[in-house]
């Protein structure tokens, strides 16, 4: 089963809580959270993954 990534956006302005990435079998393994930014704010350096 390909990863699925769950991120939280940390900026204080953005409204968005918590979206998931889910890969394809395609996605190189080395890909993170860096490698995205937030789809509602835009930004780059305010996401974190969620560790379960």
């Amino acid at each position: 089963m390909p990863a699925t990534l769950e991120v939280v956006c940390t900026d204080d302005g953005c409204e968005l809580d918590m979206f998931e990435l889910h890969y394809t079998y395609d996605m190189p393994d080395d890909v993170g959270v860096g490698d995205f930014s937030c789809p509602y704010c835009g930004g780059v350096d305010c996401l974190e993954a969620v560790e379960l």
